[in-house]
Order: structure tokens, then sequence, then C-alpha cells
């Protein structure tokens, strides 16, 4: 009878025959090297942990990429092909998958769901804002707005010294649009140096009265964009939210003048890639980091921007050219159409196109406006959106008429022998009249004059050095009814009147109770006007024409020979 033997096998021996040293340096090594430099890269790039975050596949690829460079330092030459297979397998399949979803999720096989993502009804002019708001129109642009700034900031020594003014963002404050912009660290060094202290104020401009002011605050702000470490904002706000998509992180005040910072929620709705919209909004209190996140419906009514202007445009032109499908947008373009754009040179001097649009203080909100034209981009407009830039409701007013960018040409051609540039314009209703309003500044960007230009017929054009007198003026070129100036069509005694030479630049006629005036403005866009009746031999001049007046400085007659 054969005895049986038993061999008893311990596992750890058994274990160890399998994993030795060299084999925990070849696999526990490349992953422990790779978690160190994942927790780096997350510091630095602090993408949002979601599969909808494009940024967080390419956190992923690279961790990839990092444990296969470690994987070939601790591998023999013999064993790349083995231990290399599954990381770069992996990389490859998540690289192709990311490109698929993507090109899936685009506007090609989605075309009617990206044109319904934002919602736009059709209105009247009467909701633009009309002239007696003038409070409400700002026309200072940013670079204005920087120099003005820059001014103010320039007389306080204590200030300048260490800090610079960050950007500027249009707000609505105390029923006024301003644009503020908070201080911020000038450098590592100097946030070194002033840390415990925070940043110690903000500036805001007014662009209706060209003024700037800087605003001490009795505690400073921590939690910025120019501070370094955890108290930098972006990586503040990431460590509260590591799940949510959170962009446009932006300076606001309320109307305390208590400075916030507000950042929009974004999710895309379409896909996993597509269909980016905009679904909430994060506040944080710069002072003491504090955070709170509200819902569209929920954001607090003294906020004015979670949807970006940017965004905004996107989704129009996405809205008037896809709805009746993708390839119609690129052959037939039956009905399609698009914002005003401006090619812009990015860093590179690669030049791009980008939405142009302005800002319009309507029912405590910023709106902003820009025209809508053909995808064939002339020169004339077929209408404009408003467009709320805390709700996104979204407005279209039909109107035809030149677009942004040929009325500021014709205001420049009234002053052209001043050199001055004209800012994108403002949209106003004088009248029930579609206006351009806009600054015309000097090369120092410096604001000189105003300018109104009439939509429909941009060679109606008025200038002057204040924006009341610059309205004035053009409502008295406008056609139509200006009652409103009733009073201020008098004859007064020829006797006061001294004789005058003149060209005429502008030459109109309007009927007013029952009686017609001729009004003439002159090469210094001085305004005369006169009883038709009484001065008939104007029959025979025109615009261009040099003439001799009798006038009291606003009204005229003809001398008798």
């Amino acid at each position: 009878m054969k005895k049986k033997v038993v061999i008893n096998v311990n596992p750890a021996e058994k274990f160890k025959d399998h994993w030795n040293i060299k084999d925990s340096k070849l696999y526990l090594m490349p992953i422990v090297i790779t978690l160190v430099f994942a927790a780096v890269v997350f510091w630095f790039a602090i993408p949002a942990v979601s599969l909808k975050s494009v940024g967080f596949w390419i956190y992923i690829l690279n961790l990839i990429c990092i444990y296969t460079l470690v994987k070939i330092v601790y591998c023999s030459a013999k064993q790349y092909e083995y231990q290399l297979k599954v990381p770069v397998l992996s990389g490859t399949v998540i690289f192709c998958l990311m490109l698929g979803l993507m090109f899936a999720d685009s506007r090609i096989f989605h075309a009617k769901k990206y044109s319904e993502i934002l919602k736009v009804s059709d209105d009247t002019i009467e909701i633009i804002p009309s002239v007696s708001g003038s409070s409400s129109i700002a026309l200072m642009d940013t670079a204005s707005a920087e120099r003005l700034g820059d001014r103010r900031i320039g007389s306080l020594s204590e200030v300048v010294s260490q800090f610079n003014v960050g950007s500027y963002m249009q707000i609505n404050y105390q029923e006024t649009p301003v644009k503020v912009a908070p201080l911020r660290y000038d450098g590592f060094f100097k946030w070194m140096s002033n840390q415990e202290n925070g940043i110690p104020g903000y500036v805001i401009v007014n662009p209706v009265n060209m003024s700037a002011d800087y605003k001490s605050l009795n505690n400073g702000m921590f939690y910025v964009p120019s501070a370094y470490f955890t108290k930098d904002l972006a990586r503040h706000v990431r460590f509260n939210y590591p799940f949510d998509m959170i962009e446009n992180l932006h300076f606001e005040i309320d109307e305390e003048g208590n400075p916030w910072y507000v950042g929009s929620v974004i999710d895309h709705t379409i896909g996993l890639f597509g269909g980016k919209t905009v679904t909430g909004a994060v506040v944080i209190n710069p002072l003491t980091g504090e955070t709170a996140k509200y819902s569209i419906s929920e954001v607090p009514a003294w906020v004015d921007v979670v949807f970006d202007g940017d965004l905004i445009c996107e989704k129009y032109n996405d809205y008037a050219q896809l709805k009746h499908g993708f390839l119609n947008s690129l052959f037939a373009q039956t009905d399609c159409r698009q914002v005003t754009t401006i090619k812009k040179e990015d860093e590179d001097g690669d030049t791009e196109i980008y939405p142009d649009y302005g800002y319009i203080a309507k029912d405590n909100d910023i709106w902003i406006y820009t025209g809508v034209t053909s995808v064939n981009g002339d020169s004339s407009n077929l209408g404009f959106i408003l467009a709320n830039e805390r709700t996104a409701e979204t407005r279209y007013i039909p109107c035809a008429g030149a677009d942004e960018f040929s009325g500021m040409k014709s205001a420049e051609g009234e002053v052209q022998e001043k050199g001055y540039t004209a800012s994108f314009p403002s949209l106003i209703n004088v009248d029930n009249t579609p206006t351009y309003i806009m600054v015309l500044k000097d090369n120092n960007n410096l604001v000189k004059m105003y300018a109104a230009v009439n939509v429909e017929q941009y060679n109606i054009v008025s200038t002057a050095v204040t924006q009341k007198e610059c309205i004035e003026k053009y409502k008295m070129l406008l056609t139509g009814d200006i009652s409103s100036n009733s009073e201020d069509v008098q004859i007064v005694d020829p006797d006061t009147f001294t004789q005058k030479t003149i060209t005429i630049a502008k030459i109109r006629t309007i009927d007013q109770n029952g009686n017609t005036y001729i009004y003439i403005v002159d090469e210094n866009q001085n305004i005369y006007s006169a009883k038709y009746a009484d001065v008939l031999g104007m029959l025979l001049v025109e615009e261009g024409d040099t003439i001799t007046i009798l006038t009291d400085g606003s009204s005229f007659l003809l001398p008798q020979e």
C-alpha cells in the first residue's frame, strides 16, 4: 500500500514566488508616483470631477501618460510590451471615446435641440429704454473706464504701489449702470506682503457722468483671483464644489456696495458634451470665503450677470441658424441670421471673429443688446435682440437699418476733422425711433463728444459736448413728432439778431401745430430754426452751401436785400 505524501504549501511562500521586491517596484511604485502627480496636477488644473467636463477627461488622460512614463522607467526592455500594453490601450480607448462623444453630441446630429436651448420672443421698439431715462444709458466702453479708473487709483499712493486694477464688469448699482473692478495683487511678492490685510477696495466708474471713484473696505478681500494657494478664488470654489462645472467668475457689488464674486454653474443638456447652458450661480464672499449655490430662479436680485454675453450670442446664433437643420445652415442658409460680430487678433496674431454687443440698464437688470443681420455679413441689420444677463430672457425686435459699425462710421464722419473714434453704441428709443447713441473719443481714449445716429436713416446724425444737448439736437432733426420741443421753436425780436455766415451741414423741415419749420445745422453742429414762411429764400439752398443769416444763436432769418 502506497503511502500518501502530503506536501504543505505555505501561501506566503507561494505568493513570494510570484511577487518579489522587483515586482513591487514594477507595480507599486508607478501607482504611488502617479497618485502624487494626480494630486499635484489637480491642485493646479482644478478640473470639475464630472464626466461632462472635457477638462476631467483630459486630466485622466494626463494621469495615464504619467503612469506610462513611470512604467517605462521601471520596466526593462523585455517587459515593455507586456507592462505598457494596458495603460497605452486604456489611454487610446479613452481618447477615442472622448472624441467620439464630442462628435456625436455636436450640432450635426442635434441641430433642432441646439436651436431650442435659448427661448426668444418677439417684441416691439417700445421695449427699448426711452430717452427720458437717459440716466440708464451706459455709453462708456471698457477702455475709457480703465483710463478713468487708473487715473483715480494713480492718485492714491498707498494703493498704486501695491495693487493693480482688475477686469471691469458692467452691472446695475442702485438703479444706475456702472462698471466695477476690484483691485488685484501686483504679483506673488506683493501678495506675500499684503495677504494679512487682503485687497483693500475696488473701483466704481459711472459711465453716464464719466466719473470714477475708489471704494475703500473696512475689511479686506482675501479670496480673490490674484491670490495664491488656498486663497486663490478658483481653487477655493473648486474645493467647495468639486463636482460642479463653474465658469465666468467675476466681481460684482450688491445694493449696499458690499463686494462679491459670482460664478455661473454650467451643465451640458445634449449628451455629455453638447448643449452648454447655465443652470445656476455660485456666490462667494471674498472677505470670509463663504459660498452659496443658487438655481436660476433663486439667484439674488442684486446679481446682474449669470449668463455671459458671449454665451447668449452663441445660443442666439444656434436659434437663428439651426432651426431649419444643420445642412441648411451651411448651404441654402434660408432664414439664417447672426448677431453683430467683430474681427480681433489673438495673442498669436491670428484673426478670429467674436460677437459684439452693448449694455442697457432695464428693469433694474443689465441687458445686452446686439444687432441681428444675415449670415452674408452685409452692413445692415434685420433687427435687434435684448437679453437679460441674469435670467437669459431674450427679445427680438424687428427693425431694418444700419448695423452698429455703420452707425459708428457715420458718427465719426461728422467730426472727421477732429479724428475722434466712436465707441460701440447703445440703443435707445427716441420718440419711437430706434437710435444709436455713443461717445466719441480722442487718441487717449478720453471722451470728447456724444453722437446720436438714426438706425433706419443713418445719415441723420447729431453730435454735442453733452449727452443732453446731443439728444435735443437729434430730436430736432427727426421728421416725426417733436411736440416736446414746441416751446423751443420761437422767433424773437429780429432787432436782436446779428449777421453770421455759415456752411449748411444739414437742412430739415418739420410740420408742427399747423406750421412748417425749417432747421439747419452748420459745420460746427449749431442748430438754427425758423418758420418756413419767413425764409422762403431757403428753397434755393442745399446742404454744403455757404449762406449768410441773421441769428440770435438759435433762431434765424435771411438778410433783406
